[in-house]
């Protein structure tokens, strides 16, 4: 009997594995295996199966501050943070995206906030609207400032090209393209009016992310329209 498609060969094969690597862990490179005991912050809706006695909790005003809360209706994203809280194994993935983890040394770190799918609850966050981009696109383009000590996961289409940044070499790039960026910077905005009125507002190439300094951004083989800009 050819058992290469037998049940028993396919139950093996994409069996869950354990690799000890502590609290977040790579199950193959499109999701994201949380050894949980305590708590963590999770994307909304990140969730594929879990394990053990886990609950979850979405945020609320009394989680982070109404001050936070109010930057978040002003924003108008749609990004909502779950926390996930007890003990046993979670499961996390984002629409088949890579997941790439970075453990934060009392470092900070801008996500895109459609690119962050977990982090420790240790790590202090807040959220950043680009005023400037804000006024162009329609509903904005908004980030989450993450600054301490842990584990941090983002997600990309693809895999993900992290471009340096140095005072005689800046970096420009699509705001829809751009995943993530060293916390010692903050772009600029940059406008290419040529290109822009020939090829219209919307033009991704016409509204560009200026970085300049010292660090890094990373960026990624997609152009990630936000619900936002889709009604818009």
């Amino acid at each position: 009997m050819d058992n290469r498609y037998s049940i028993q060969e396919f139950v093996e094969r994409t069996a869950q594995t354990n690799k000890n690597q502590g609290l977040f862990e790579m199950e193959g490179d499109r999701m994201l295996e949380v050894h949980l005991n305590g708590d963590v912050w999770t994307k909304l809706g990140a969730m594929v199966a879990y394990t053990g006695n886990v609950s979850f909790k979405r945020e609320g005003v009394l989680e982070h501050g109404l001050g936070r809360m109010l930057k978040k209706a002003i924003t108008g994203e749609g990004m909502t943070l779950t926390k996930a809280e007890g003990q046993g194994t979670i499961y996390l993935a984002d629409q088949g995206k890579k997941v790439s983890i970075l453990n934060l040394n009392n470092e900070s770190l801008y996500v895109n906030g459609n690119d962050l799918l977990a982090f420790e609850n240790g790590i202090q966050w807040d959220i950043k609207l680009m005023k400037k981009i804000s006024s162009i696109l329609a509903g904005g383009l908004f980030n989450v400032k993450l600054e301490g000590t842990g584990m941090v996961a983002v997600t990309t289409h693809y895999n993900p090209l992290t471009l340096k940044v140095t005072p005689d070499r800046p970096v420009f790039t699509d705001p829809n393209a751009t995943v993530a960026w060293s916390g010692n910077l903050y772009p600029d905005l940059k406008t290419d009016l040529s290109v822009g009125s020939f090829l219209g507002r919307g033009s991704g190439e016409s509204l560009q992310m200026a970085f300049q300094g010292e660090g890094f951004v990373v960026v990624q083989p997609f152009e990630e329209v936000t619900f936002q800009q889709q009604k818009g």
